[in-house]
């Protein structure tokens, strides 16, 4: 008969020997061990774990329920039977329902043996029943991996000093280009496929496998970079340490994957964009009205001035400091996609010729700026201030790729298309491919901290797509840079799209009456004393209401209303309406520093309505204003 370990918890000499004689009388054979603290009870449970443990319920310093818990910590399956003197049922059930799998009486010990033969018969019953599941998991792992992965590389190899590849399943050929006899004579042909990086961390998995798959990169027969990934198990067979595992290519996945973060980091930058522009839109009425204050009382004073006036250059620079507030405020709403578009036909050798001054100012001596420009170009239809952005922002950013100096061109012509070419090149630092891959995204810069904001290209990005262009880029580090823009040549004539920068005879009025709705009273005031100026009957109303109590006045005729988009109170949609309501024949012209179609909260604007952009020239005001009268006159609709 087999020797029983039992671990007695009993603070009793006498009684410990009482329950051993009761057990061996019994035809047991005991090897026994009796303790009485905590710690005992760990010891022995770590260092030689009983086959049964015979407790006591109380004791002075330790008591049944306590070394229940420590059993439970130990993870064990170990019987636990309980033995002591009078106790009631409820601290008896108590002590079942923590575990304990008995409970004897200590004068009623001839139930002691059964009890602990029943127990220890139970207890083997569940280790074979555990070794018995755990050898049906390892032989249905087994054939599940063969199963569900035949597409995949199925290998096996036996552990030892050195990894032995017993077998290896004909897909490896795809990642290897190998045969499968191949790679289990030189396994490694295997590791050489390997990215040298990974190589390592494949080897240590053979030996130790990690508990989640391994992803190495691997260089795939055709010389493409690809990503493996390993599934490792290891079995014991015969003694043997056995590693049986799977390859996967999830190449696609991965790419999947890197793709899925390049469109979550472009949906990032677009959040961003969207928070940009609602902060220009926030900001762009009330400052695009300081500046049309500004412009006009100038312009207003520069008329008064004769060419010698001593003080006329000052006023002179105020304006160009003022249009170049508005430039940089423009560049924020085209790049938020907040500013008014007025396209035009539009001479592009004029423009560059228009802003060549200041581009030389802004290049800076140290660069070699050469124009050439090809004679008769066709002209293009889009908004000029645009176009003017687009050849700033492209020579501004060829001038930062050469810090020390190198030769720009600008050119212009025509490709074989007969679209119109404009073309920036420089001998500056170049571009790697990461670089140009990512050249027109928002935000992006390769300058250091507070030297870009990354918004020049994607800038020039959003203006040539709006006005249906397109951008080549080419690039070699350490030899320069160029990028052309093509746009399409204008279907439009000189006289379909006049421009509203120069004044002329057709822009004066000739008593017309025009009602001015505008909140701002500097606004309002610029706006009257330009009309007035031109020949116009002017009223002027600073809150919609009072514009609409003038309107529904029977006394008072007006040729048109020219109302802000935004005001406090009735929404600009609704104020329309009410205009029509009373007087349908009233045009009206809407002035406004957002898109043509929405202002900066998303409201949108009746998509009949003209509108002009602020802050806006008195020669653009005033044509716009003769436009919209005229064309009420005759009939026909007014466009944008």
């Amino acid at each position: 008969m087999a020797t029983t370990r039992v671990l007695l918890i009993e603070d009793s000499e006498d009684d410990a020997l009482l329950v051993i004689n009761r057990l061996r009388r019994s035809g047991l054979d005991i090897e026994y061990e009796r303790v009485e603290t905590a710690e005992d009870v760990t010891r022995a449970l770590r260092s030689s774990p009983p086959e049964i443990i015979i407790s006591d319920n109380s004791m002075p310093s330790f008591d049944a329920r306590a070394a229940l818990v420590l059993l439970h910590a130990s993870g064990l399956d170990i019987p636990f039977i309980v033995v002591s003197g009078q106790i009631g049922e409820e601290p008896a059930a108590s002590l079942m329902r923590a575990g304990a799998h008995d409970f004897v009486l200590k004068d009623n010990l001839t139930r002691l043996a059964p009890a602990v033969q029943r127990e220890l018969a139970e207890a083997q019953e569940r280790r074979e029943r555990r070794r018995a599941e755990a050898a049906l998991r390892s032989s249905e792992d087994r054939f599940r991996l063969v199963a569900e992965h035949l597409m995949d590389v199925v290998f096996r190899y036996r552990l030892g000093a050195t990894p032995r590849l017993e077998y290896i399943s004909p897909a490896a050929a795809a990642l290897t280009g190998h045969s499968p006899e191949q790679l289990q004579n030189d396994e490694e042909l295997l590791f050489a496929a390997v990215d040298p990086a990974d190589r390592d961390a494949l080897r240590r998995s053979w030996q130790s496998p990690p508990d989640a798959p391994l992803t190495v990169r691997w260089r795939l027969p055709d010389g493409s970079l690809g990503w493996i990934e390993q599934r490792l198990v290891l079995v014991v067979d015969d003694g043997a340490t056995i590693g049986e595992g799977v390859l996967r290519n999830i190449t696609e996945q991965v790419l999947a994957a890197r793709r899925r973060e390049e469109l979550e980091h472009q949906l990032h930058q677009a959040e961003r964009l969207d928070s940009l522009g609602q902060l220009a839109g926030g900001i762009a009425h009330d400052f695009n009205n300081l500046l049309g204050v500004i412009s006009g009382y100038v312009r207003f004073v520069l008329e008064d001035l004769g060419e010698d006036h001593p003080s006329r250059h000052d006023m002179e620079s105020i304006d160009h400091a003022a249009r170049r507030a508005a430039a940089l405020t423009r560049q924020l709403l085209i790049f938020s996609r907040l500013q008014p578009s007025q396209p035009e036909t539009v001479d592009l050798n004029a423009v560059v010729a228009e802003i060549e001054r200041l581009l030389r100012r802004t290049i800076g001596e140290d660069i070699d700026f050469r124009i050439a420009v090809q004679p008769d170009l066709p002209r293009v239809f889009i908004d000029c201030s645009r176009l003017e952005q687009i050849i700033m922002n492209l020579v501004v950013n060829a001038r930062a790729a050469m810090p020390d100096g190198g030769r720009l061109i600008l050119a212009t012509g025509t490709d074989d298309d007969g679209h119109v070419c404009l073309t920036v090149s420089d001998t500056g630092c170049g571009m790697t491919e990461e670089v140009k891959r990512r050249a027109f995204e928002p935000f992006f810069t390769t300058r250091g901290r507070g030297q870009g904001s990354g918004l020049g290209l994607s800038t020039v990005y959003g203006a040539v797509t709006e006005a249906a262009g397109t951008l080549a880029l080419t690039s070699q580090v350490g030899v320069g840079t160029s990028i052309t823009v093509c746009l399409p040549a204008s279907g439009h004539s000189d006289a379909e799209q006049p421009s509203e920068d120069k004044d002329g005879p057709g822009a004066r009025g000739d008593g017309e009456r025009v009602l001015i709705v505008e909140d701002d009273d500097g606004i309002r005031r610029i706006a009257c004393r330009i009309l007035s100026g031109a020949g116009y009957s002017v009223l002027d109303a600073a809150t919609r209401s009072e514009a609409l109590e003038l309107v529904r006045d029977t006394g008072q005729a007006f040729d048109l209303i020219l109302s802000d988009v935004i005001m406090p109170g009735m929404t600009v949609t609704e104020f329309i309406d009410a205009v029509q309501e009373s007087r349908p024949s009233l045009p009206v012209l809407l002035m406004s520093g957002y898109t043509a179609d929405h202002t900066a909260n998303s409201q949108p604007l009746p998509g009949h309505i003209p509108l002009i952009a602020k802050p806006f020239k008195a020669a653009a005001l005033l044509r716009r204003v003769k436009s919209v009268i005229e064309a009420r006159r005759v009939d026909i609709p007014v466009h944008r």
